[in-house]
């Protein structure tokens, strides 16, 4: 199996995926195992992005001597998360637990930096 995501500039999300396209009696277990493992790399990635960014919004709030929390921001975050799970079609529950998870362990993070 090919991987159209290594064409291109590199980056996460160069192609979509839509799960009506694969044809489970096309593909092996191997290759479905392999299309996992390219997944589950590019969420690693973004993760590691996301925290960058968190990272230097962080920053930004430091050197500005604003509060490591904005709950209003985090409602907008965890709003959008919910429409992506709805437009994509991925339990809404589970999306906004990961998020919570992501938004916690930043702010965990961030406290510890300071």
């Amino acid at each position: 199996m090919s991987d159209d995501r290594e064409s291109g500039d590199g980056g996460v999300g160069e192609r979509e995926i839509d799960p009506q396209e694969i044809d489970p009696e096309e593909m092996d277990l191997a290759d479905l195992r392999e299309e996992i493992e390219a997944i589950d790399r590019e969420l690693v990635e973004l993760i590691a992005r996301r925290t960058y960014v968190a990272d230097t919004i962080a920053g930004v709030k430091e050197r500005r001597g604003m509060a490591t929390t904005d709950e209003r921001q985090e409602e907008r975050v965890m709003e959008r998360a919910a429409e992506n799970a709805e437009r994509f079609d991925v339990d809404g529950n589970l999306v906004k637990a990961i998020f919570r998870l992501l938004i916690e362990l930043n702010k965990i993070e961030q406290r510890e930096k300071r």
